[in-house]
């Protein structure tokens, strides 16, 4: 029978997925039969687990942390927002249905926790350790009853857990001292310690602050995490949207449903990218239209507000348009949507020949493919798809090679005059593939071509979880467990 060990935090964005994804490379490195869980997780970056269904990207990194392949199991429950106060439940991988936030909490949500409690102590009991990421607060007093993600999970399987706080936000003693007051006796005895993340200074500075909170509640600080410059994507909900102008100026439409914008990483390490959300914004040499939870319904408040036409004149002036998944079937001719949207038949933006279909199935595969684009023709890329839509174009812009590892020979995407569309998302981790795409918009604006610098996101995991190591007292984590 294996252990759990739950992360919380005082509020979103402390930190607790990289220090989930962090603890479960340090103790998968230690030899422990390692695995990830959060048992509901609210997301549009997901990408596909190995059974084919969709699972967080957090979990899907925590999975990689662990030399596992990322499986639904290790995220039951994956709420994606729609808009309108409603998401879709995607449950085990699969969509199940939209729900408004109400109904989701008052009946939905209950029956959905009980299974997944089920895959967690399946998950127990086959493997060493299962580190549990919470969600948001564990004491916010208007959602407590209806708890899924934090103390009723740790309760559920007697977990140890590390408290974690942002310090860099400020008001970390306070928010600590405010989390355990309002926790139960029951729930502050699971509490194993604190840990404060993002730290920038001297930490001895911060002895007086441990010393009280090891007094008042006889738990420990358990480490102390410098703020880190990493390239491991985190949880979408608090993400800063970037606006650098660089040698290239890509800019990338902000939709309102916007989802899997980690696609865009690379391009900004390597450039800097620019999200766009006004028609007068659009100047770029490159526009993206990225992928989205609701195209059509983003394709419409794009040309509510003029940006549709903005892309169009850009494209006439010499911009580069390119077309990721939604984005795709938004600069075709045509989208038949009875399924999402429930619109039927819509005229796209049209840069694009080509047409989609909704289906009522979703295709969630990693796959393989050889780019036809003639400037890198024959390259050979790898990406995942997550999609409704069935796309027919004369001038695909790829073919698929493989999908989930079996043989497949299956055109993708489409071509124009200066602009592309694709369904591989994750297309610029490609180094190759960016670097002589960038050098080719480089080349034309008369710039040196540059090197675009190549990393891996287990290179980044690893260098980020030695760096947390270094920094936590692991053997206090691993006694009290173990």
């Amino acid at each position: 029978m294996g252990k759990a060990l739950m992360i919380q935090g005082t509020s979103s964005g402390a930190g607790k997925s990289l220090l989930t994804l962090a603890l479960c490379r340090i103790l998968t490195n230690l030899g422990y039969d390692v695995v990830p869980f959060k048992s509901q997780n609210m997301s549009l970056n997901s990408a596909p687990g190995i059974e084919g269904g969709e699972i967080s990207r957090a979990q899907y990194l925590q999975a990689l942390a662990c030399n596992k392949k990322p499986s639904v199991e290790f995220n039951p429950i994956l709420l994606k927002p729609e808009g309108n106060m409603r998401s879709q439940v995607v449950f085990m991988g699969k969509a199940i249905g939209a729900v408004s936030a109400r109904e989701y909490m008052l009946s939905t949500k209950e029956g959905l926790f009980k299974k997944a409690m089920q895959v967690l102590n399946e998950l127990i009991s086959t493997h060493d350790v299962v580190v549990i990421e919470g969600a948001g607060s564990p004491v916010e007093i208007n959602l407590r009853n209806y708890d899924i993600a934090n103390m009723r999970v740790a309760r559920h399987v007697n977990a140890k857990v590390i408290l974690v706080t942002d310090i860099d936000r400020g008001g970390s003693f306070a928010s600590i001292v405010g989390t355990m007051e309002l926790l139960s006796e029951e729930e502050k005895e699971l509490v194993m310690g604190f840990i404060f993340n993002k730290f920038r200074g001297d930490k001895s500075l911060l002895r007086p602050g441990f010393e009280y909170l090891e007094r008042r509640y006889e738990k420990r600080v358990l480490g102390v995490i410098p703020y880190l410059n990493h390239r491991i994507p985190e949880e979408d909900s608090l993400t800063e949207f970037p606006k650098v102008k660089g040698d290239i100026h890509i800019q990338i439409i902000k939709l309102p449903h916007i989802s899997n914008f980690t696609d865009f990483e690379p391009l900004h390490w390597a450039n800097g990218i620019d999200y766009v959300t006004k028609a007068e914004e659009i100047k770029g040499d490159l526009i993206i239209v990225p992928g989205s939870k609701n195209t059509v319904e983003d394709l419409f408040w794009m040309r509510k507000n003029g940006i549709e036409d903005a892309i169009i004149q850009a494209h006439k002036e010499g911009a580069f348009v390119i077309g990721i998944c939604g984005g795709f079937q938004m600069l075709g001719e045509k989208i038949i949507d009875n399924i999402e949207s429930k619109r039927g038949e819509v005229k796209g933006i049209g840069l694009l020949k080509a047409k989609t279909v909704f289906a009522e199935t979703k295709r969630t595969n990693h796959l393989k493919a050889e780019i036809l684009w003639e400037p890198v023709r024959g390259l050979n890329v790898e990406g995942y798809e997550i999609r409704m839509g069935r796309s027919i174009s004369e001038k695909p812009f790829s073919i698929i090679r493989e999908i989930n590892g079996a043989k497949a020979f299956e055109p993708e995407g489409a071509l124009g005059r200066r602009v592309f569309g694709s369904y591989l998302h994750g297309i610029f981790h490609n180094f190759e593939f960016t670097e002589q795409f960038l050098n080719m918009l480089r080349l034309e604006k008369g710039f040196e071509p540059i090197t675009v610098q190549k990393w891996s996101i287990e290179e980044e995991i690893e260098r980020f979880s030695k760096i947390v190591a270094e920094n936590i007292d692991v053997d206090y984590i691993l006694r009290s467990l173990i």
